[in-house]
């Protein structure tokens, strides 16, 4: 069954609150895309592209040139020549998001001309997902009241934005460890904000504050110092903004720099992302699955990837909570801290929702 045509559909959702994280980064409006790959029988596979021009260096205009370049080569494919399409996508390097979305669909158009549950070729099987919210950087009364209308509507996890500002970042942390006790789980991201000399006292002030662990506290580019604050062992530290591929895994586990792998299959798509889990078990690290703010089209495919027995940490999949509206047939439900899978797996593309979207900005 050929490939016969690649989309690339922008849309526009407007967020409660601006989401602020590392030193500059903001997001006010989710200006993603749907990337929609279409079958010769007709059948579709759909999924989220959220451009982060700030982490990845993409931007709609280049998602939808890195699409253009690869559809020439993609349509000559059938949807079952796995490995041809794997080697077509590794031949544009970067565009991670454009390339990880891409693969999603794909999977999504093949799982329909297999007439099999996307969700059973992914190998999930967790009825129940632990999930997270993230909690920008705002003034402290800002992200308070957040904090209380999330954990009012169901969430259990934290997952705090931090750096700007030590002093501000350990008083809404111990308001939050204050407020919720020990109903809550709290955890921090750094964005690689700290600084060698100072890494090592924000952790341990952040331990005695009660975090859970700490996301990427250090530059990228700081290996050696990152491998060292590892070995102190004050906080299990997540890896995210350094293993964007599974090269880059390999890397990090050479020089055992993280305890908890942070995999994104917004920029990963499900083929790397299995990869990276298979890694990442085989080195004895623990696995989420996170977020890079998508809406619930995203969340869904995120949920089937985190109900794999091997990812056991806190999933990023509360984002819809941040939303005014959204592009799915029902809000997903969130009960205790926990998503229902098959509520989640269920979830539809709302065409009306959609269209309303597409003319937004």
């Amino acid at each position: 069954m050929n490939i016969i045509k690649l989309e690339v559909i922008p849309f526009s959702l407007k967020l409660k609150s601006a989401l602020a994280w590392g030193k500059h980064g903001q997001l006010a409006r989710a200006e993603h895309c749907l990337i929609r790959v279409s079958l010769e029988n007709g059948m579709v596979g759909v999924s989220e592209c959220p451009p982060r021009p700030t982490i990845y260096g993409e931007t709609i205009g280049s998602i939808k040139a890195a699409i253009g370049l690869l559809e020439p080569r993609i349509c000559q494919l059938e949807i079952g020549d796995i490995d041809a399409i794997k080697d077509v996508l590794s031949s544009l390097p970067n565009n991670n998001c454009a390339k990880g979305a891409l693969d999603m669909a794909l999977w999504e158009a093949r799982a329909a001309f297999l007439e099999t549950p996307l969700l059973g070729l992914l190998g999930g099987v967790k009825p129940k997902l632990e999930t997270s919210f993230i909690v920008g950087i705002a003034s402290f009364e800002a992200m308070l009241q957040e904090a209380k209308e999330v954990v009012k509507a169901g969430v259990r996890v934290l997952k705090v934005k931090v750096g700007r500002n030590t002093t501000a970042d350990l008083k809404i942390i111990k308001a939050l460890k204050t407020e919720f006790g020990d109903t809550v789980k709290l955890y921090a991201d750094s964005n690689e904000t700290l600084q060698t000399q100072n890494a090592a006292s924000a952790l341990e002030q952040m331990q005695k504050a009660g975090l859970l662990y700490v996301e990427e506290p250090l530059p990228v580019r700081q290996i050696k110092a990152r491998a060292a604050l590892k070995r102190q062992a004050i906080l299990p530290i997540i890896a995210d903004d350094s293993c964007f591929t599974p090269a880059d895994l390999e890397r990090e586990l050479d020089f055992d720099t993280f305890d908890i792998l942070n995999i994104k299959t917004a920029r990963n798509g499900f083929t790397d992302s299995l990869a990276m889990i298979a890694l990442a078990t085989q080195a004895g690290k623990g696995i989420m699955i996170g977020s890079q703010a998508s809406s619930s089209t995203g969340i869904r495919h995120a949920a089937m990837l985190s109900s794999r027995l091997e990812v056991t940490h806190p999933n990023e999949l509360a984002f819809f909570l941040k939303l005014e509206s959204d592009i799915t047939s029902h809000t997903p439900k969130l009960e205790q801290g926990y998503l229902d899978l098959a509520d989640v797996s269920a979830m539809t593309l709302n065409q009306a929702a959609l269209e309303a979207a597409l003319h937004a900005g």
